[in-house]
């Protein structure tokens, strides 16, 4: 599904952008709207309806609340009413067979599963749509009164698969008047290739390495052979996510719009309270905008403080997918951020820096054993394997042939995952506008070669 979503964009994007700039500006967020649609279609027609009502949903609820001779009980009861409609929504589609499954087990009835699609992208634009609502209410945006404005918002297809979150208060101006410039749309396809290119060629590449890995015994592997799979996802989930938003916000500005960044550099992170003010900011950021500040955020107390906290990494776990393993994950997260807020951070910033590095990865690998099993069983035996309580040597032939094999592959992740130093920086600035372009299309001839031949192209946040 996401090697021919890919294909059918490559496919559709020139379409796109023919019609949208050849339409007067007043009719363009038409046309994003139409063929946002048309692009969701092609990948789950029949849930195309979902997304129309829940734009039509917080549409009409947005101009209820707009009035101002509205009372702030009904207002109340209107917010609750979207959020009811939105979250229920989720709800069915991406946990209804998991609360079945929990329900079956606990008690054991043999109720049956839904066996239901998951959306393509609900979980994204059911975030952005009640945020539109929540600012509408807090006074921090007014209500959209175009209702084919307000659904390109919620339908634009450059993020609309996996992020990043867009809420309605960043790009409402957007909306209204954008000016679209040659310089814009450059810097917008050079994102896109960059993008492309680290989903295809890096994530691909080293989720073939943790892929086969994974698919050993765990009784039978090597220390240092599970910490070069776990290293292998790492690698893999960083780049397919962030690849695919940078695709996502150069796909923006080529149309006008300046999107939020999504990560920054979180490898580089010396802390986790570090790393979750770099990976995934948006999904953080909403979070912290609409449950941990309405929460009480740390205004009342270290005690409320950390209950807040774990509400969030629980709910942000939970928002992940619907198994216990994304749970987990999500008190995993919370429990060690409450630890350094209490004890740790403090500590570890009178530390060397290698120091807080190097606890900083551990940690975030540990917490990617979470997310990466949802068989709880194979996750307890992985954890055996990177301890080496499987009774196994510290590695194999096995061992030195992956790092053989992939030596440079993971000497060219480490260093497209971290900040580049200040030359570097300079000089690809000063690069020749011929040889610039030149690099790109190099780059994008070889995605799009390895996309088109390669039978393995997973996305690991497609399903949430």
């Amino acid at each position: 599904m996401v090697f021919s979503s890919l294909i059918f964009l490559f496919l559709f994007l020139p379409t796109v952008l023919l019609l949208y700039y050849a339409s007067p500006r007043r009719i363009r967020n038409l046309v994003l709207f139409l063929t946002s649609l048309l692009f969701y279609a092609w990948g789950e027609p029949i849930y195309i309806g979902i997304m129309l009502l829940s734009t039509i949903t917080d549409y009409s609820f947005g101009l209820l609340l707009d009035q101002p001779n509205r009372s702030p009980r009904a207002r109340k009861r209107i917010v609750a009413s979207s959020v009811i409609v939105n979250l229920g929504l989720l709800g069915f589609f991406k946990y209804a067979d998991f609360l079945i499954g929990t329900v079956n087990s606990l008690v054991g009835t043999a109720i049956p599963a839904t066996d239901l699609p998951l959306p393509i992208g609900i979980s994204f634009y059911t975030f952005q749509s009640m945020s539109y609502i929540i600012d509408v209410y807090r006074g921090k945006t007014k209500a959209q009164r175009n209702w084919i404005d307000f659904g390109a918002f919620v339908a634009l297809f450059p993020q609309l698969v996996a992020g990043p979150i867009v809420t309605y208060n960043t790009i409402a101006e957007q909306l209204r008047s954008r000016r679209e410039t040659f310089e814009q749309f450059a810097e917008g396809a050079r994102r896109f290739v960059i993008g492309l290119a680290k989903k295809v060629l890096l994530a691909n590449n080293i989720g073939l390495v943790w892929d086969g890995i994974a698919s050993l015994s765990p009784d039978s592997l090597p220390v240092f052979t599970a910490w070069l799979g776990l290293v292998a996802f790492a690698f893999q989930i960083y780049f397919d996510f962030s690849g695919y938003s940078d695709m996502a916000i150069g796909l923006g500005l080529m149309f006008g719009f300046r999107f939020r960044e999504n990560f920054n550099k979180p490898y580089a992170s010396r802390s986790i309270t570090d790393f979750w003010r770099r990976w995934h900011i948006s999904l953080g950021t909403w979070f912290r905008d609409y449950v941990y500040i309405p929460l009480g955020g740390n205004r009342h107390g270290l005690a409320a403080q950390l209950r807040n906290i774990l509400i969030v990494w629980l709910l942000t776990g939970f928002w992940h997918g619907a198994s216990w393993n994304f749970v987990l994950w999500g008190l995993y997260f919370g429990f060690v951020l409450s630890f350094e807020k209490l004890i740790w951070l403090r500590w570890l910033e009178r530390s060397p820096r290698f120091v807080q590095h190097s606890y900083a990865i551990v940690m975030i690998l540990i917490g990617w054993v979470f997310f990466a099993f949802t068989d709880l069983g194979a996750m307890g035996d992985f954890f055996r394997a990177l301890t080496g309580l499987n009774h196994q040597a510290l590695w194999n032939e096995r061992t030195l042939y992956l790092l053989y094999t992939n030596g440079l592959l993971l000497i060219m992740l480490i260093g497209a995952s971290l900040p580049a130093p200040q030359v570097i920086r300079v000089i690809c600035r000063k690069l020749p506008f011929g040889l610039s372009a030149l690099s790109l299309g190099l780059l994008f001839f070889l995605s799009v070669a390895y996309l088109v031949d390669a039978s393995y192209n997973p996305f690991l946040y497609f399903r949430f």
